[in-house]
């Protein structure tokens, strides 16, 4: 599949070869495109703002009496026009409470030797707001040439490994890549997966009425994150091909027929206080996991540290007492 470096010529974006319009805009796409059912299409989206703290676009719950960014706290909020935006072409609802959320960060937080004691209890939850995020959803074929080392030499062999090569033929769906210009790639990436077949069509949720992210990231930044998925899933999967042990494991992809859209998913964004410090915490609406900021413990840090110098000092005084002799 070629790829476009066309540009909105209003808004100056870019705009995917699959996109018909801007998505930042809603202006129509300055090449041909064929129109057809799979194409993605704009909505008109009210309530829109941009956080002047972190940058976040977002449309808020137009019932919400203060606004506030669920990303970053910020009061800054600069209200924008209405604008043709790109729709969503699903929604994955919420399933998790706002109780299960606060439950699952608190086991969370439990978890780990170097964190605080008592984190977990200590730890107030300052804000707690359900925002639907936006990722791109991409499916693709791939064909991957392999080369790796086994273990399993055959009979009379003298080397430990042994050269093999082959191919490996792969179908991938739901490989999700977030779009949120406020939440890091690693954070949306470490809350997945999601069930997309529990996703519904976007006039299912009132949209209107709930506080969700616009699409930041546009879908040609994405195709790049998309294919690096692609090649782990591909060395993952070939490595398996190998009998016994293997390593050195080198793929060679060819990726076809990927096609991509744009969905958004639930996430509770949380934020809480420890010793007067704020964290924030991300927990996946639909099934409970987790991800977020946690302190560590200095005491257990200092501790560690002592001991590593204890024994580097044994070492040194082992070694010059051996030397003496």
């Amino acid at each position: 599949m070629s790829e476009s470096t066309d540009r909105c010529p209003v808004c100056g974006s870019v705009v995917d070869e699959e996109d018909l319009f801007c998505a930042n805009c809603g202006t129509e796409s300055p090449r041909d495109a064929q129109v057809s059912s799979q194409a993605d299409s704009s909505r008109l989206t009210k309530n829109n703002f941009v956080c002047s703290g972190c940058g976040a676009s977002m449309s808020y719950d137009a019932g919400a009496e203060a606004l506030r960014c669920p990303f970053c706290g910020s009061v800054d909020m600069v209200s924008k026009p209405d604008a043709q935006l790109l729709a969503p072409k699903r929604i994955v609802p919420f399933r998790w409470t706002r109780e299960q959320a606060e439950q699952g960060m608190r086991k969370w937080l439990g978890r780990g030797f170097w964190r605080p004691k008592g984190l977990s209890e200590s730890a107030r939850v300052a804000k707690m707001t359900a925002v639907y995020v936006p990722y791109w959803v991409f499916e693709a074929k791939t064909h991957t040439y392999w080369t790796a080392d086994t273990d399993q030499t055959p009979p009379g062999a003298k080397a430990a490994w042994y050269p093999l090569a082959g191919e490996h033929e792969g179908s991938y769906g739901g490989l999700l890549i977030g779009a949120s210009g406020a939440i890091a790639t690693r954070e949306t990436a470490a809350i997945c997966p999601f069930d997309l077949a529990d996703a519904v069509a976007p006039e299912k949720i009132d949209l209107e009425n709930v506080i969700f992210e616009q699409f930041s990231m546009p879908r040609k930044y994405a195709r790049p994150l998309a294919r690096q998925g692609l090649e782990a899933a591909e060395t993952e999967a070939c490595a398996a091909c190998v009998p016994g042990r293997s390593r050195n494991v080198h793929v060679n992809v060819l990726v076809s027929e990927m096609s991509s859209e744009p969905v958004l998913l639930p996430v509770w964004i949380m934020a809480y206080t420890f010793r007067d410090k704020l964290y924030r915490f991300l927990v996946n609406g639909q099934t409970g996991r987790a991800t977020g900021e946690a302190p560590i413990s200095l005491a257990k840090l200092a501790g560690a540290v002592l001991a590593a110098a204890a024994v580097v000092a044994a070492i040194i005084l082992l070694l010059g007492v051996l030397g003496g002799r």
